[in-house]
């Protein structure tokens, strides 16, 4: 069994359409969604409709921040919420209807999957530190008597795991490169940003968690960013939202 895990899809549909492309030669089994379907790019009924034909054969999805703001969008001056209002607007009622199923958490294997962190979900917490980690760890415990998580929303990928201190260490992987996750040790996983990547890097992310071996892969994936920045300058959205694509920022 091999799991494609991917989050933050942000209606990009160039970068999501490579990442798909480039499961498809390793063999992924089934899909796991993150979140954060829309928000920020130009094309959410695609990437929505594509999600809902993916989650009738079989793949496990759950909601984002993004997901509930084109549900409820409102001007508060943030910056995701001057995407919002753009996408509820070219949703259509079946899109909102998937995007209102869709739940917090879920569990997959061994694994818990949240957007944000197991430690208050609703409220959208960034698991981008050790501490972070920890805190989200002692509630997937708690809660959910779970030693690995899976998490999207902070738009980079990275590890962390309980040293033999019992303190929490950050793991950057190296793209394409196994790295094995005992079952012995806590683990918190975030599987990076599909279609608005983060870290200077403008390549796609995903992964791949093989729940047998305990190894899990992350990727990067090069991508048309030029023709999803097009088609978000065409929509007339932000200039922003187009020029980070370009610089992974």
């Amino acid at each position: 069994m091999r799991i494609g895990l991917m989050s933050d899809l942000h209606a990009n549909r160039q970068a999501l359409s490579a990442c798909l492309e480039h499961a498809r030669t390793r063999h992924v089994d089934q899909w796991a969604v993150l979140g954060d379907l829309v928000g920020y790019g130009a094309d959410p009924v695609w990437v929505v409709e594509q999600v809902m034909a993916m989650a009738e054969q079989g793949a496990v999805v759950i909601a984002g921040n993004h997901d509930h703001m084109a549900l409820k969008p409102r001007d508060d001056g943030q910056l995701g919420s001057s995407t919002a209002q753009w996408t509820s607007e070219q949703l259509k009622a079946d899109h909102k209807a998937f995007l209102r199923s869709l739940p917090l958490t879920a569990e997959l294997e061994s694994a818990l999957l949240v957007h944000a962190s197991a430690d208050k979900p609703e409220t959208w917490p960034y698991v981008n530190d050790a501490r972070a980690a920890a805190r989200c760890m002692s509630e997937a415990n708690a809660k959910f008597a779970k030693r690995l998580v899976m998490v999207g929303h902070v738009h980079h990928q990275a590890l962390y795991y309980k040293g033999q201190g019992r303190e929490w260490m950050p793991f950057k992987p190296t793209p394409g490169v196994a790295v094995p996750i005992p079952r012995h040790r806590d683990w918190v996983v975030t599987v990076g940003s599909v279609g608005q990547p983060r870290d200077k890097d403008p390549r796609a992310m995903y992964a791949i968690f093989e729940p047998d071996s305990r190894k899990i892969w992350f990727h990067r994936v090069p991508y048309d960013h030029s023709a999803a920045a097009q088609a978000i300058r065409k929509a007339g959205l932000p200039a922003f939202m187009a020029d980070r694509l370009g610089v992974g920022a």
